[in-house]
Parts: structure tokens; C-alpha cells; sequence
């Protein structure tokens, strides 16, 4: 499970294109669980997975207020 133990979260910009990449970590609160990391997009959608190998599912980027900030 990916857990956010010395990460540090930023405000997630919805207004820039593109919001988030793939790869990167995102949650609904800065180190609240549970945090996902961006798989894919599609449509306004973005596919996240909450460890690797889990199943993916699709969630509104919109649900979304935070990103891991760039180390």
C-alpha cells in the first residue's frame, strides 16, 4: 500500500494542463488515506491503483485536492 510517510503533499491545480502525470501520488487530503498513484487518464477520468499491482479503477480528477510534491 503506498503510504505518505515523508511526503510531502501540494494543492492539486486542477486549472493546469495537465493537472497531475502518471506516476504521481494523489489523495482527496494531504496524507490522508487513501492515496493513489495515476496510472492512465481517460476522459476527465483518471485510472489509480493504491499499491502496486492492485486493480486499477477509473475516479473524477476532480475528487482529487492534493499531489505528492516533486522531491
Amino acid at each position: 500500500m503506498l503510504n505518505s510517510r515523508a511526503v510531502d503533499w501540494a494543492p492539486l491545480d486542477h486549472a493546469a494542463k495537465p493537472p497531475v502525470k502518471v506516476g504521481d501520488m494523489v489523495s482527496a487530503d494531504a496524507g490522508g488515506m487513501p492515496i493513489y498513484r495515476v496510472m492512465a487518464f481517460e476522459e476527465g477520468r483518471a485510472w489509480v491503483a493504491t499499491a502496486k499491482g492492485a486493480p486499477a479503477r477509473a475516479m473524477p480528477l476532480d475528487g482529487f485536492r492534493w499531489r505528492a510534491a516533486d522531491a
